[in-house]
C-alpha cells in the first residue's frame, strides 16, 4: 500500500515574491481596507439615520455595503498579517473559513444585485404598483433570501472539498480559493470541478444574471415606447445599477482568467491584482458609485457632517 502524506498546513506561495515591496504592499491594502470600512459603514449609517431613505432601493444598497464589509474582512487582515510577518501559512480549518467567506461574499454580491435590477424594473415598468408589489413584507422576504440563501447552498458545496485530503502544501496564491484547493488534493478533482461548474450554472450565480438580463430587457421595452422624460429617468436610476453589475463582471471576468488558465507569462503584480480585483474593487467603488451618483445621499452626507454649519445657514 503507497504512503501519501496528508496536509492541514498550507503555504501561500504568493507572498515569497512580494518579499523586496511588503512595506508598499502592507501600506497599500492597509488604506484600501480602511476606505472600504469608512466608506460603507458611512453609508450605512447616512441610509439607517434618514427615514426618508428607508425604501426598498436604499435598504438594498445598504446590505450591498454590509456584504462589502463582511467580504474585505474576509480577505484583508488576513493579507495584512502574512504582509506584516514572516508568518505565510494558514490550517486547513482557517482556510476554508476563508474560503466560506469569500465564496459566499461573491455569490450574496451577485444575489442582491439581482434583487436590486428586480426592484428597478418594478419601479420603472409598474410604477403604479411599486408598493404594492415590492412591500415591506416582501422586502423582508428578499433580504432574509439574500442572506440565507447563499450561505446555505455554499456550504453544502464545501462539505464536499472538506471530505478532500491534500497532497501538496503550496498555494499559489495569497489567499484561499476553493478551485485552487481542490487542485491539491490526493484524488481525481474532476468530479467535484464538474459538480463546482453545474452548482455555479444552476444555483450560485447563473440565475441571479438571468433575472439582470429578463429586468433590464424589460425596462428596455418600456423604454423604447416612453417619453424623452422617462427615458431620462430610468437611466439616471439605472446607471449606478449598471455600473456595480458591470463592476461585478470585471471581477468575475479576472477571476475566472486567473483560476483556470495559465498566464504565469503575465506580470506577478498584475496576476495579483486580478485575483483580488473581485473581493476590493466592488467594495470600495459600489459605495462611491451609490455615495456620488444620488443627489439624495449626497445632500444627506453634507447634512451629516455638516449638519450644525447648513442648520446656521439657514438661520
Amino acid at each position: 500500500m503507497e504512503n501519501t502524506s496528508t496536509f492541514t498546513t498550507f503555504i501561500f506561495e504568493g507572498y515569497f515574491v512580494m518579499d523586496q515591496q511588503k512595506p508598499l504592499y502592507f501600506t497599500v491594502f492597509l488604506l484600501l481596507y480602511v476606505a472600504i470600512v469608512l466608506l460603507n459603514s458611512l453609508l450605512i449609517a447616512v441610509i439607517y439615520s434618514e427615514r426618508t431613505l428607508h425604501n426598498p432601493m436604499y435598504i438594498l444598497v445598504c446590505h450591498l455595503s454590509v456584504n462589502g464589509i463582511y467580504g474585505s474582512s474576509g480577505l484583508i487582515p488576513h493579507l495584512l498579517f502574512n504582509l506584516a510577518t514572516q508568518f505565510h501559512k494558514i490550517s486547513l480549518a482557517n482556510c476554508l473559513i476563508q474560503i466560506f467567506c469569500l465564496h459566499t461574499f461573491n455569490i450574496i454580491e451577485v444575489t442582491i444585485l439581482a434583487v436590486m435590477g428586480y426592484d428597478r424594473y418594478i419601479a420603472i415598468c409598474h410604477p403604479l404598483h411599486y408598493h404594492s408589489l415590492m412591500s415591506h413584507r416582501k422586502l423582508q422576504i428578499l433580504v432574509i433570501f439574500m442572506w440565507i440563501y447563499p450561505l446555505i447552498t455554499f456550504l453544502l458545496y464545501e462539505s464536499l472539498t472538506i471530505r478532500l485530503t491534500f497532497c501538496s502544501p503550496v498555494i499559489t496564491k495569497t489567499h484561499c480559493m476553493n478551485f485552487e484547493l481542490i487542485k491539491l488534493s490526493c484524488t481525481d478533482i474532476t468530479v467535484h470541478s464538474v459538480i463546482g461548474l453545474v452548482l455555479t450554472m444552476t444555483v450560485f450565480t447563473f440565475p441571479q444574471m438571468l433575472l439582470i438580463l429578463f429586468s433590464y430587457a424589460q425596462i428596455l421595452r418600456v423604454c423604447l415606447y416612453s417619453s424623452k422624460e422617462c427615458k431620462t429617468k430610468a437611466v439616471q436610476t439605472c446607471t449606478p445599477h449598471l455600473l456595480a453589475v458591470l463592476n461585478y463582471l470585471i471581477g468575475v471576468f479576472f477571476e475566472v482568467i486567473q483560476s483556470r488558465f495559465n498566464i504565469k507569462y503575465l506580470s506577478f503584480d498584475f496576476r495579483t491584482f486580478m485575483s483580488l480585483y473581485f473581493m476590493i474593487c466592488p467594495p470600495l467603488i459600489n459605495p462611491i458609485i451609490y455615495g456620488m451618483s444620488g443627489q439624495v445621499i449626497r445632500n444627506f452626507v453634507c447634512q451629516f457632517f455638516f449638519r450644525k454649519k447648513v442648520d446656521v445657514l439657514k438661520q
